[in-house]
């Protein structure tokens, strides 16, 4: 291996740990407001992209239907639980399960957006995929909140393999590309970047910056993170932990979205696609120890480079080396962590 192909090499692998970084850091997220491991996040890499390969062939994005019937389920939901405590159903839920499915439903039907532009194909993307977070929060994991953790994460596994089930139904069998952002490169030395590439890195840390101002400098951030550290005394102090665990859902359906945006030009996406990456934003959640972003953000950079370094010299030991450095950090960490009990906060 000559310099040339070391730098090539480690643009591709901070390229894909921007991905893992932003993966690993909804996973976190998700799971310290919510206790949920959230095994169903790649899932959302497979949607967004096909919905936005959809969209660029001119067909209507079939995961609409899914956005539809999920909506449809989440309001049974909705109305039943009003019904049994007799209260009136909230009318945010409302909106969002009945009124939005309907009104995303008539737009996308009805609007030629294969020759839009690439900002608004995106958009009508996030406004498809996004809304499938907070609805399986309501349908599958609110009315078992209170759990412990391993019913949320047999309840989690159960609902990534329905999506993969849906995902099949809804985009087939066959795999897909999007166009890339911009045909744009330049060279710096021997190495020549690409303008997605940039784009893809850029995205990222804006999202990360974003989060991280989110949960520093908002109301809405400082009650996610008050559930975080106390469950039992956010909801003392009127926090709603139902409106915090639909808030991370959201937060991790968008991350999912963007990253299979700014994946689907690079590689061809296929309905089980996201499970196998969002596995490698778990392991550097893990790395993170499940609660530390920063560290997390360390271990995806770390896997990423890992990983395009692997694939050069054994391509086809890469998954084996990579899932592998899960070994070490779980023995480390079963050597000094503290056992916590199921239901201590």
């Amino acid at each position: 291996m000559n310099s040339d192909i070391a730098l090539f090499l480690a643009q591709d692998g901070i390229t894909t740990a921007a991905i893992y970084s932003l993966l690993a850091i909804s996973l976190i997220l998700v799971f310290t407001v919510t206790r949920i491991i959230y095994v169903p996040q790649g899932e959302f890499i497979s949607f967004g992209a096909l919905t936005l390969a959809n969209i660029q062939q001119g067909i209507v994005p079939r995961s609409i239907y899914v956005v539809v019937a999920l909506g449809a389920l989440a309001l049974a939901y909705e109305i039943f639980d009003a019904f049994k405590h007799r209260q009136r159903p909230n009318a945010v839920n409302l909106v969002l399960f009945l009124i939005y499915p309907a009104a995303v439903w008539a737009l996308v039907s009805n609007l030629d957006l294969k020759d839009s532009s690439i900002i608004v194909q995106v958009v009508v993307t996030f406004a498809i995929v996004i809304p499938i977070g907070p609805m399986l929060y309501r349908i599958v994991f609110q009315p078992i909140a209170d759990a412990k953790v391993l019913v949320l994460l047999i309840a989690a596994v159960a609902t990534q393999l329905v999506l993969v089930g849906l995902g099949l139904l809804t985009f087939g069998p066959e795999g897909s590309r999007t166009l890339p952002f911009s045909d744009f490169s330049f060279r710096t030395g021997p190495l020549t970047i690409s303008g997605q590439s940039v784009a893809t890195m850029l995205l990222c840390v804006a999202l990360i910056a974003s989060l991280a101002w989110l949960l520093t400098s908002t109301l809405y951030g400082k009650s996610l993170r008050a559930t975080a550290v106390n469950r039992r005394g956010a909801r003392i102090v009127g926090i709603s932990p139902q409106m915090s665990g639909q808030i991370c859902f959201v937060i991790a359906a968008a991350v999912g979205t963007l990253s299979g945006i700014l994946i689907s030009p690079i590689a061809t996406i296929y309905y089980d696609s996201g499970f196998l990456i969002g596995l490698k934003g778990f392991v550097a959640a893990i790395i993170g120890g499940l609660a530390s972003y920063p560290i997390a953000a360390f271990g995806a950079l770390f896997l990423g480079l890992t990983e395009s370094f692997v694939s050069f010299w054994t391509s086809a030991f890469k998954e084996v080396v990579v899932f592998g450095l899960l070994i070490p950090v779980l023995l480390a960490r079963s050597l000094t962590s503290r056992v916590l009990l199921d239901d201590q906060e």
